[in-house]
């Protein structure tokens, strides 16, 4: 297999077989925490959004981000989906606010 099928291939893996269309880019992120650090359970309603994920795949149009970049996103920005019990989001381009650096 060609390094360029196998870099495919894994890309294909990590965005969990999905392709986003136009400026569109599907991100993974983990929920925040059920409680507090003095051990209070917080409700779902009183939840932080989560602004942090992972790009997992873009779509033809997105020109300043890529796979793999860890980004902050608008808090209350894209559709919320469920994969292999892992959650995702399908966001604009423009929703993103900015790359973590490394």
């Amino acid at each position: 297999m060609s390094t360029a099928t196998k870099e495919k291939t894994e890309k294909k893996d990590l965005a969990k077989g999905f392709q986003p269309l136009g400026d569109r880019v599907f991100v993974t992120y983990t929920e925040e925490l059920d409680r507090t650090a003095g051990g209070i359970y917080v409700p779902d309603s009183a939840k932080e959004k989560p602004q942090r994920g992972i790009i997992q795949g873009i779509g033809k149009k997105v020109e300043s981000v890529k796979v793999g970049d860890q980004v902050l996103f608008d808090k209350y920005s894209g559709s919320k989906l469920r994969i292999d019990d892992q959650e995702c989001l399908i966001l604009k381009e423009e929703d993103i606010l900015g790359i973590f650096n490394s």
